[in-house]
């Protein structure tokens, strides 16, 4: 985040996604574009890709858009496509998901972090693996909302919050966080993590953990190789969902590249 000299911050999206790190004041021209992707693993899991591009740096005000594409499946019960729904044992199914969208908005950068709103369409396409499905249903569009926060509201801590929202499937996500950093651990942030997420199938999921923020590959891996740097976010923790009614675990991974 922009304390000086500190670098600023990069903000970018995944089910997301927060990418923190860009070059010093005098190499922000330079960054116009991020790539990112990330994976949500645990009952269910979600894999995203995309790329944010903001015209006048990732570290000034400005315009900036977002695409992103991303495959879901999760575990559910299928209360109607199977007659033995009826006699009260709905039998486990699989939910799979394609959802992509483009947004485009603005972004304030200060010396306090950055944020940023987005707007723009969305389409999503599902299915269930169950034999109540007769054919694949048309795939749906509709808008998407997205709001970013990345503060450091001290030299040493940081605090995220995304949320997303979408007509596609009628959807929410959202995940705060926050954390201190670690010199040791190539400067990244270590701390707390909780995010939650619904649709219009009743499904809900809510999730706790721990989460590491903005480190990279140590340099002797690729020491005389002057590449944009890939940085990573990995977290971890307990999870909820709601139609399966079993606590379990998952994890999280995300990594960015500037360009």
């Amino acid at each position: 985040m922009p304390l000086p000299p500190v670098r600023p911050a990069l903000l970018c999206a995944a089910v997301s996604l927060a990418c923190p790190d860009a070059p010093r004041a005098d190499e922000r021209e330079e960054v116009r574009t991020v790539l990112f992707g990330s994976l949500d693993a645990g009952r269910s899991s979600f894999v995203s890709a995309g790329a944010k591009f903001a015209p006048d740096g990732v570290g000034r005000d400005g315009p900036v858009t977002l695409a992103t594409l991303g495959y879901g499946l999760r575990p559910e019960r299928d209360w109607w496509g199977d007659p033995r729904a009826q006699a009260g044992r709905p039998p486990r199914t699989l939910r799979h998901t394609v959802q992509a969208g483009a947004v485009a908005g603005w972004q304030w950068a200060r010396d306090w972090g950055v944020a940023a709103l987005f707007a723009g369409p969305e389409l999503a396409f599902e299915v269930l693996d169950s034999p109540g499905t007769e054919r694949l249903p048309a795939p749906r569009l509709g808008a998407r909302m997205q709001a970013e926060l990345w503060a450091r509201p001290t030299d040493a801590t940081l605090v995220t919050a995304t949320l997303i929202g979408g007509t596609a499937r009628w959807s929410a996500w959202g995940r705060v966080s926050w954390g201190v950093r670690l010199p040791a651990l190539s400067e990244a942030y270590l701390g707390p993590e909780a995010a939650l997420y619904a649709d219009r199938t009743g499904y809900r999921k809510w999730s706790l953990g721990l989460h590491a923020t903005d480190f990279g590959l140590p340099q002797i891996i690729l020491p005389q190789m002057s590449l944009p740097q890939l940085r990573f976010r990995v977290s971890a923790g307990w999870v909820y969902e709601e139609q399966i009614r079993r606590p379990g675990i998952y994890g999280t991974l995300t990594a960015w590249l500037p360009l």
